[in-house]
């Protein structure tokens, strides 16, 4: 028998892996080999470094464009070996270090190549991955994770802006991947959003008068927010956040409420549950302005669909909702539903 924290992550994260690039049979691989959740990381880090050492052979022998897929595919892994495995931190932490490195040594060797870049925030840093289309300075999709995901995620995601002739940002902002460490959670976004698109704005390939933003799970929360609160935000997509984190506190499996009490710098679950629900959008909705669009399943079991209808009536600017009836939480199980769509709406919103 599984334990129930790893069937958790089985039952409600499964097509997520698929979504962003993992491997079917790595995935049917884990699940089958493991029974505990204590056992999740050291799995998927194996097969990490399976990934890994292809894209090494590939380098040394000049390979270079095979090395870079295989390097980015290791990076993904071993993100999943980490995403929420909160309960070990030292293992968890050395995973991320091996996704960290991987990513980081693929990205000269993508088409379009990325860039490191490191964004001054609150006395540290932030960290992005800069992917830009050939030619002149092109629009940027400013891409936000949730609380288990980090940029190490998205190669699927920024594939999908970069053919539509839009350069990609993918962060790590408070909470997250290498940021996580030193700088909690925090409800406004509008604050570190503005600091990205300040550094932006004076990045080389860049068109600074036409920025987006993108964020999926909690990170549609944030990138609603940030949108509230810089009118240099051009467009925004908000994919399966919630209006209020701690209307659903309760109702969010034991696996992410642990999760947001370690990234919340939270001394317990008490104090978490009590930041969680400072990450609420009432009294901000209404004050975006730009173009909005809401993407959310009506089968999501983390948050309701009532919380992006909501979004949607209050924003003060043109919104829409695209609605899945099928859709999962972040609409991982449909991506052919709304990933195309959401690219060609940001390319039409920021063409303009």
């Amino acid at each position: 028998m599984k334990d129930a924290q790893l069937m958790t992550a089985i039952d409600h994260w499964a097509p997520r892996f698929s979504a962003n690039g993992v491997d079917a049979s790595d995935f049917t691989e884990v699940a089958a080999s493991i029974d505990r959740w204590s056992q999740w990381c050291d799995a998927w880090s194996a097969i990490g470094a399976r990934h890994e050492a292809l894209g090494r052979t590939a380098l040394e022998e000049g390979r270079n464009r095979s090395a870079g897929e295989h390097l980015a595919q290791a990076a993904t892994t071993y993100h999943f070996a980490k995403f929420l495995f909160v309960q070990y931190p030292d293992e968890a932490r050395v995973a991320h270090g091996h996704a960290v490195r991987c990513l980081s040594d693929s990205l000269a060797l993508l088409d379009p190549p990325g860039e490191r870049h490191v964004v001054p925030f609150d006395g540290t840093q932030l960290y992005g991955v800069l992917r830009r289309p050939a030619g002149e300075p092109a629009p940027v999709v400013v891409l936000i994770p949730g609380l288990d995901s980090t940029k190490e995620e998205f190669r699927l995601v920024e594939r999908s802006f970069l053919d539509r002739g839009l350069a990609t940002f993918a962060l790590d902002g408070p909470g997250q991947g290498e940021a996580e460490y030193d700088l909690a959670i925090r409800p406004d976004w509008e604050v570190p959003g503005s600091a990205v698109i300040d550094y932006l704005t004076g990045c080389e390939g860049v068109d600074a008068e036409r920025i987006g933003i993108w964020g999926v799970s909690l990170g549609g929360y944030y990138s609603a927010r940030a949108a509230s609160g810089d009118d240099r935000v051009r467009a925004c997509v908000a994919l399966a956040g919630p209006f209020s984190f701690g209307e659903s506190w309760d109702k969010v499996p034991s696996l992410t409420r642990d999760a947001f009490t370690v990234r919340s710098h939270s001394g317990s679950e008490d104090e978490a549950r009590k930041k969680a629900a400072e990450l609420d959008l009432t009294g901000r909705a209404e004050q975006i302005r730009c173009p909005l669009l809401v993407v959310f399943g009506k089968r999501d079991r983390l948050f309701p669909w009532s919380g992006a209808a909501r979004l949607v009536e209050e924003a003060s600017g043109p919104a829409e909702l695209l609605l899945l009836e099928e859709g999962n939480h972040g609409c991982a199980n449909a991506i052919y539903r709304h990933r195309p769509f959401t690219a060609d709406w940001m390319a039409s919103q920021l063409s303009r």
